[in-house]
């Protein structure tokens, strides 16, 4: 078992868990959003890549999402956790969840690796997005931690970089959006495809536009980043302790 994560906004290096090799890989899809990491973590191989890059200079509408999967695929990743800062549609500010569905509002993006160039195509199922063993394994790893996260809920993918409107989260929530943020897709599709095994971990670090009371702020953004990134690190080492051996 080699265990990869992915960091989303406020979770650009795992060097404080002892991640200190660099990995610089060119993929078929080109170039990854940046450097990976990698080490042994409680046991456990672990590989890390930082979403957004050195610096968070990719939005999230201009990742190259198939190289940073392909390349993790290259390195032996054979799990995934793909962690996120997103809105919260009826889950409170500072909830951390693991959701169990998601819905794609995006376009434009590179979002299969069956688009002719490298591979016949082939329709993956994708009934249920995300790997249950590995949904029940963060989910564990939360409570041994003493962390209480949401078990299940819907990611909504949306486009980005702009947050969204009051309108269009009312959309979401109708369609049965609980979470809502802008890379979750077409991360887990593309590592579905490389037949990786894929989780994602949300901190809600705001309520949705509509929920909030008045604007939602960049500073209020990084306070709730810098109080619950701990957490997610405690559920990360948690969860490589418990992949040790296997």
């Amino acid at each position: 078992m080699k265990l990869a994560i992915i960091g989303g906004s406020g979770l650009y290096e795992l060097a404080a868990l002892g991640l200190t090799d660099e990995h610089r890989v060119m993929t078929a899809w080109g170039e990854p959003s940046g450097p990976i990491t990698s080490g042994t973590l409680h046991g456990t191989p672990v590989l890390f890549l930082a979403r957004h890059g050195p610096g968070h200079r990719h939005p999230p509408h201009k990742i190259n999402y198939r190289a940073n999967i392909a390349a993790l695929d290259e390195l032996g990743a054979t799990a995934i956790v793909g962690t996120a800062a997103v809105g919260g549609i009826g889950v409170a500010t500072g909830a951390i969840a693991v959701p169990d569905q998601l819905i794609d509002y995006t376009w434009g993006r590179e979002h299969t690796y069956y688009d002719g160039s490298q591979a016949s195509p082939e329709h993956v199922d994708f009934s249920e997005p995300y790997t249950s063993w590995l949904r029940d394994a963060l989910l564990d790893a939360a409570r041994t931690s003493g962390i209480v996260a949401v078990d299940g809920g819907v990611y909504g993918t949306t486009q980005g970089p702009r947050l969204e409107s009051a309108a269009e989260i009312d959309r979401l929530e109708r369609d049965g959006c609980t979470l809502v943020g802008m890379t979750g897709m077409p991360e887990a599709a593309l590592a579905r495809e490389r037949g990786l095994d894929y989780a994602n971990l949300s901190l809600v670090v705001n309520a949705a536009a509509g929920r909030a009371h008045g604007p939602i702020t960049m500073d209020d953004i990084e306070r709730e980043l810098a109080d619950g990134m701990r957490a997610v690190r405690a559920i990360i080492a948690s969860l490589a302790g418990s992949l040790a051996g296997r």
